[in-house]
């Protein structure tokens, strides 16, 4: 029996990777509204590919928590209210204390292993997602913001060396970004509003000083809760 060298299925799984990611933008950047319904028909004839990609996608980002699926109307963009973002805050919350307290504890991480040299460079590409959210929050780009904290928070924990905290963490920036968006895109001016103490946070964690970097993201989640509390009123 001849044998398959397995080419069509990677191909079909990068396909299915780029239409979620695709789409996922989508949604970050407001071009599909929370309620906004959709079918598998529709998004395969918008790019241009064959249906089983496009299904098999829309149901991971259903696993995501970013779609809801309807087997009768498709599927369509999951509308969070107020509720649930304190409820991702606290979770979020959580999984960064099991990460300072590896810290802490002095176990293992990516900052402690391998050559300075390694170490160093992959500290300084943190600082530098930190810096580029940290220019995008100035100048109020939520789009940009939101793709550079999104691998800044995806790099810097991958320094606790506990890639299913890091999943997770990823997981939920996802989704509270998917939930912040739909109310801070009705700002006209976002300078002033978005956090940007990314690289003071890296410098903290890099002392070891998880008093500062608690008190940093406590104060961080107290005021987005407050903006969005406010936004989701008016």
């Amino acid at each position: 029996m001849p044998r398959s060298s397995g080419n069509g299925a990677v191909t079909r799984s990068t396909l299915r990777q780029q239409i979620a990611d695709a789409l996922r933008d989508e949604v970050l950047a407001g071009r599909l509204q929370p309620g906004q319904e959709f079918t598998v028909k529709e998004i395969a004839e918008q790019y241009g590919v064959s249906a089983t990609p496009v299904r098999e996608a829309l149901v991971d980002l259903s696993a995501q928590g970013l779609l809801e699926a309807d087997q009768h109307r498709g599927f369509r963009v999951h509308e969070y209210s107020v509720e649930d973002y304190r409820g991702m805050i606290e979770a979020r919350s959580l999984i960064i204390e099991g990460m300072f307290l590896r810290l802490e504890e002095g176990r293992e991480s990516v900052r402690d292993s391998g050559s300075p040299e390694r170490v160093a460079a992959a500290i300084n590409g943190v600082r530098r997602r930190g810096e580029e959210a940290q220019r995008a929050a100035a100048a109020g780009d939520l789009t940009v913001l939101i793709g550079y904290d999104l691998r800044f928070w995806r790099e810097l924990s991958d320094f606790f060396g506990n890639p299913y905290l890091a999943d997770f963490l990823h997981r939920l920036r996802v989704q509270t970004w998917v939930c912040t968006v739909q109310h801070l895109r009705r700002l006209t001016d976002l300078r002033g509003h978005l956090w940007s103490g990314h690289s003071d946070l890296v410098d903290a964690l890099y002392r070891r000083d998880t008093a500062t970097a608690r008190s940093m993201l406590a104060a961080y989640n107290a005021h987005s809760i407050a903006l969005i509390e406010r936004l989701a009123a008016e």
